[in-house]
């Protein structure tokens, strides 16, 4: 049984920082408060229909993989039950529990930080045409969706709401944030990834690729926003994996998919989706929750 939708949230009173593809952000002074909508994008294109509980299950995967990391690396969550929110917030509750989280005041790195274990999607564009993934050689005769043998560090800067982000080199992400700071993100992104990929095996996942955000408290490097969701990262049933072609899924390929067979030209205003689709995103991310948390939603 899924809640009713929630398209955009509206706390009256709390001020707004901005709203992104998915996340409402609001300042709290001390701490910003983050909450997961069930709005969904693709293509960098927000879609006008919103996937029921969405959110909820973007914030409760976050969550369960920020206690399977905390000793890699910190991160900001503060608290993400409403009951331990700060008063003000508690006349919102039934808009943000399950789906919100209060966090540290952090100033985001300007990249994504992007580790891919498989080739797939725009690195797989890019072996075809020019036999390497951002910069990195590989190996020739690699097959769609073959696993690569180490995992790659593939970093892109992070484009205003609505363009595309563009894939850049290791090296300019030391020009851009500093060689210490750069190579720091890289080592945690990996080692992240690198334990996620042996947790999600356990659950009949395949991890193919995933984005990271790190931000800066004073000097303090901390992981941020959401983590190896359905969102953010490609999950492939491992029973149903067969290299040489596309995966099923357990993310928004499946609504990428869609849009594609239909000639989507990947610009605003995006089409509505069929119910089957909406439903089906939903029971496909209802999946990835349950396979790795062994939880349903809370």
């Amino acid at each position: 049984m899924s809640s009713q939708p929630v398209m955009q949230t509206n706390l009256e009173g709390v001020p707004l920082v901005g709203r992104g593809k998915v996340r409402d952000i609001y300042d709290l002074g001390e701490h910003l408060l983050i909450v997961a909508s069930d709005r969904l994008s693709a293509f960098d294109v927000i879609l006008p229909d919103p996937i029921p509980d969405k959110g909820r299950i973007l914030t409760q995967i976050s969550l369960y993989w920020f206690e399977q990391m905390a000793d890699l690396t910190p991160n900001h969550l503060v608290a993400s039950r409403v009951a331990d929110f700060p008063q003000m917030l508690k006349p919102f509750a039934a808009q943000l529990e399950g789906r919100s989280m209060l966090v540290k005041k952090c100033k985001p790195l300007a990249i994504e930080a992007i580790v891919r274990g498989y080739l797939a999607g725009s690195g797989w564009a890019d072996y075809r045409q020019t036999g390497q993934v951002c910069g990195y050689t590989l190996p020739p005769g690699l097959q769609e969706s073959d696993r690569l043998e180490a995992p790659l560090f593939t970093p892109s800067t992070k484009a205003e709401l609505g363009a595309h982000d563009l894939n850049i080199s290791l090296d300019e992400t030391r020009k851009l944030l500093g060689a210490e700071l750069a190579d720091e993100v890289a080592r945690r992104a990996l080692a992240i990834y690198a334990r996620a990929r042996e947790l999600a095996a356990k659950a009949g996942i395949i991890i193919a690729d995933t984005k990271f955000e790190f931000g800066l408290l004073g000097d303090e490097l901390l992981l941020i926003d959401e983590v190896l969701t359905p969102d953010s990262s490609r999950f492939w049933p491992a029973d149903q994996y067969r290299p040489g072609r596309s995966q099923k899924s357990f993310d928004k390929q499946f609504v990428r998919d869609y849009l594609e067979s239909i000639g989507f030209n990947k610009q605003p205003p995006a089409p509505k989706l069929p119910l089957e689709v909406i439903e089906g995103t939903r029971s496909r991310y209802l999946e990835a929750l349950k396979r790795l948390s062994g939880r349903g939603l809370e």
